[in-house]
């Protein structure tokens, strides 16, 4: 018997998985996990470990778009393995992807490649945009979060790095970035 596993996610937590989670409904999926993590990478999502563990031969894991799942070719091709080795296949709602065709293989790899490009450009795009703020004076970055006159006073007691990270709750590493900064 074959299993319909429906797979959502969006990058956060701002975002909604309504729309994905209607569509996989309405496409028949048995199960639907979903969660707001990051696409860049799989590590980290435990409903898609769930699902890619769960996955049987002749199982079908479900998502309404590639992008969805992965946003790497590596991840992606990863993930298709794994489903292959275990006789699964990948299908997207709202793309011609359906790994178990050759066309729907070949369709796969195409899309997985201009996904990959489209996350460059715009890391690109964001980047460039960051540097310009940068020139301009608007963008200054997170603000500081340690007292740079908390450590001192620490330092000039005569407690060490360590001593200083634990009392402040810090790491220790924060502590030698603002005793250089001192200096």
């Amino acid at each position: 018997m074959t299993t319909l596993f429906g797979y959502a996610r969006v990058s956060s937590t701002d975002q909604d998985l309504d729309l994905q989670l209607a569509a996989l409904k309405a496409a028949g999926c048995d199960v639907i996990r979903a969660e707001k993590r990051s696409g860049a990478s799989t590590e980290g999502r435990a409903e898609l470990r769930n699902l890619l563990d769960f996955a049987r031969a002749g199982d079908v894991l479900v998502v309404t778009r590639i992008d969805r799942l992965a946003r790497s070719i590596a991840d992606l091709a990863g993930i298709v393995r794994e489903l292959e080795a275990k006789g699964a296949a990948l299908k997207a709602l709202e793309q011609p992807i359906d790994t178990n065709s050759a066309a729907g293989r070949a369709f796969l790899q195409m899309l997985g490649v201009f996904a990959e490009f489209e996350t460059a450009i715009r890391r690109e795009r964001q980047m460039e945009g960051i540097a310009a703020a940068k020139e301009a004076g608007v963008y200054k970055g997170r603000k500081p979060s340690i007292k740079p006159e908390s450590v001192a006073a620490l330092k000039v007691e005569g407690l060490g790095a360590t001593e200083i990270a634990k009392r402040l709750g810090i790491g220790r590493a924060s502590v030698y970035r603002v005793l250089a900064a001192e200096t």
